[in-house]
């Protein structure tokens, strides 16, 4: 949770937000000024506080509300928008009787949240979230932790739904993390490859992978993006942002690899950094990586090349960076794209 606050409207409420206070020191406590205290670490506002919970709720990853949960569902309703944005919002009752996970319970975090603070102040917490109820695998949380992305969310309800109903569900892991689960449970298989699940019969599927997979059983499926790929690049110092972009999407393309599955950019450490490169892992907000010369000469790389070398004093750059940074495999050997790009890639062994 990047930022939290707790809106607390009654005077046993502010009781309750002091002693969340000293349980969680980052957190923001709001109350009216109407109720003004001596208490320290409190926030006391002065609009209406339907005027406050509105910029809360815009503001903050995760909103506290220390009153009732019908007064909450009724203020924030008019600016839910999506599960996918929306913040957790969590509601305890003014006696700390319950913690209840209101929104947001699996992407936003309130459900964890929800066990924590119950677990600090004494008191039940309430879920109602099916897979947590049925305590069996959350299809949108799968690899969270891990930075893993769902390629297409569009099918997550559907899957979502057989998974809670007990139905077979057939998984396959190319890559990323195998430690996502401790306990499978009883309807969910794991398969070799993606042949073996076709042939199996699963009600709908678990994919992990950062290839792209042309076939109908995506349409049955929730689609895993782990950060597996490091895209070696090597580049002149004028090398365009767009260009360096058209090489890699190229690459992907050819060897129908996953652009969500890109962990970082590599490449020679340079006098300079070059602006191109700079500015089109800002764009897509993956990191850059920089390896020193003498490192990637110690690299074995498949296409080493003395023009290269004569250049920058090792005789592969974009293969080497590649290797040397994901400690993997290269899957992708060198791609030309003259006069001044070569594009490799390689997978992060897990």
């Amino acid at each position: 949770m990047e930022k939290i606050s707790v809106l607390a409207i009654t005077k046993n409420g502010i009781k309750i937000g002091e002693k969340i206070k000293k349980i969680f020191p980052d957190w923001d406590i709001f109350a009216p000024s109407k109720l003004t205290t001596e208490v320290t670490g409190i926030t006391w506002y002065s609009e209406p506080t339907i005027e406050k919970i509105v910029e809360l709720f815009k503001n903050n990853n995760a909103l506290i509300c220390i009153f009732s949960l019908g007064a909450v569902i009724r203020l924030i309703a008019p600016y839910l928008k999506d599960k996918k944005i929306d913040p957790a919002v969590i509601v305890i009752d003014d006696k700390t009787n319950f913690v209840i996970s209101v929104l947001s319970g699996h992407i936003g975090g309130a459900n964890e949240l929800t066990i924590e603070i119950a677990e600090k102040l004494k008191a039940l917490p309430v879920i109602t979230t099916a897979a947590d109820v049925n305590k069996t695998i959350a299809v949108d949380l799968i690899g969270k932790k891990f930075n893993w992305k769902i390629d297409d969310d569009s099918t997550v309800t559907k899957i979502s739904a057989h998974m809670i109903n007990e139905e077979s569900i057939g998984v396959v892991q190319e890559t990323g993390e195998k430690n996502w689960y401790t306990k499978l449970p009883k309807n969910v298989l794991i398969y070799k490859n993606i042949e073996d699940l076709k042939k199996s019969n699963s009600k709908a599927c678990l994919i992990i992978s950062d290839k792209i997979i042309n076939d109908e059983i995506i349409n049955e499926s929730v689609i895993y993006r782990p950060p597996s790929l490091v895209i070696g690049i090597g580049l002149h110092w004028d090398t365009t942002k767009e260009t360096i972009r058209e090489g890699i999407d190229t690459c992907l393309r050819k060897f129908k690899l996953s652009s969500k599955s890109i962990a970082k950019l590599v490449s020679i450490k340079k006098p300079e950094d070059v602006q191109g490169l700079i500015d089109l892992g800002k764009e897509m907000k993956i990191p850059v990586e920089y390896v020193n010369r003498e490192d990637l000469a110690e690299i074995s790389a498949p296409n080493p090349s003395e023009t290269v070398k004569a250049f920058e004093g090792t005789a592969s750059v974009s293969e080497a960076a590649a290797i040397k940074v994901s400690e993997g495999q290269l899957i992708v050997e060198k791609q030309k794209f003259p006069p001044n790009l070569t594009i490799a890639i390689a997978r992060i062994m897990s």
